[in-house]
Parts: structure tokens; sequence; C-alpha cells
């Protein structure tokens, strides 16, 4: 299958579903990642490409796209709709993964919203939750636990993000350890990553 993941800003994926695209590589599945911008509200946006980059490769992605757009300044409009289905009809994805749309950061409620009209005609369409998620329900869980070394090791790829969660003592990895056990107790296995579906087709 093709697995197109899509973040607003450098690191939302590998926090909101890193997990799930590391299972999907390593079952010879083939992972895009779209990110619309290069964060550089958060910092050197050359040094957060070249993070993006590392995480990528240890992703085993089969390609990395950067969109022009700049960090805050992500818009819900019909350019927005228009280049995620450029993608979507360059990628022919099966999976798709997004930023929630109930989300403290404008970024990704544009990315959200548009995603959702984007991917009218995709069948699997999973909103993954970030730091700045707030209500989300969520009624999919991946089991992680084989995996989850590894997706801590992707975040960690983010060296300029790690300490940057805006609470004093507390690094993005430890945030990124205590959602997937609690998720995971959600979802009753040790670690987990979770999902609130837009559409999911179970094959029988």
């Amino acid at each position: 299958m093709n697995i197109l993941a899509i973040g607003a800003h450098p690191d939302d994926i590998e926090f909101g579903c890193g997990g799930t695209l590391l299972k999907y590589s390593e079952r010879g599945h083939k992972v895009y990642l779209l990110v619309l911008s290069k964060g550089s509200k958060g910092g050197d946006p050359e040094i957060r490409q070249k993070e993006q980059e590392a995480s990528a490769r240890i992703l085993k992605v089969e390609k990395l796209y950067f969109s022009d757009y700049v960090d805050t300044e992500i818009v819900q409009n019909r350019d927005l709709i228009i280049k995620i289905e450029n993608y979507l009809g360059e990628i022919e994805p099966d999976f798709i993964f997004v930023n929630y749309f109930d989300d403290t950061h404008q970024d990704h409620v544009s990315l959200a919203n548009s995603t959702i009209s984007a991917t009218r005609y995709i069948r699997n369409v999973l909103f993954y939750e970030v730091p700045t998620t707030q209500n989300f329900t969520p009624n999919v869980f991946v089991d992680i636990a084989t995996v989850f070394d590894k997706k801590l090791k992707c975040m960690k790829a983010h060296v300029s993000q790690v300490s940057k969660t805006n609470i004093e003592g507390l690094s993005i990895i430890e945030v990124a350890e205590s959602a997937a056990h609690f998720r995971g107790i959600q979802g009753r296995v040790k670690c987990a990553e979770a999902f609130h579906s837009l559409r999911l087709f179970i094959n029988i």
C-alpha cells in the first residue's frame, strides 16, 4: 500500500503516527511524508528541514515532500485543498494520516479541515493527535510497543525541538512516552498510537 502522512510542521507526524508508519515501512509498504511548512517560528527552517530529513531516513520513507507554506500562516482555502489534491494524485495513497481538526494551533486546524475536503474520495483517512490537540476522541488504536524505541529515535532527530514544550522540565520525548502509555491503557496494550477516523474501511 501507499501510506501518506501529512503534517503542518516538522515533527508533527512523528509524534502523531511515527510508530504506525514504522510498522508499515517494516512490512514493505511505501510511506510518504508531506510537511506543509519548515516550522520557522519554532527555529531555523534550514535546521528543521535537515532534522525532518534525518527522521525520514529512520522511517525509511519513499519520499519526503515539503510545501512552501510559512509557519502560523497556513490558511484553509481552495489553494490548499488543490495542493493537497495534487499530492494525492501523484501518490495515490491507500491510507492518509493528518493532524486532528480540534487544536489550539491554527495551522493544524486549517490543514485538517482542508484535508477533509481534499480526501473526499479517499477511503481511509485517520486523524492523529499532537500536544496541542484538544477534545480528541480516538476510535482506532495501533500497538507500537515493538517500534516505540525507534519512534523516539525519530523524534530525537528533531534535536532543536526536544525541549520546546512550553512546560518547564518536560521534554517532548517524555510527553510522547506519556501519550503512548495512556493510549496503550485505553487500547489494552503497553504502548499505542490513537486515531480518530474520518473514514476507515475494513476489508472482509
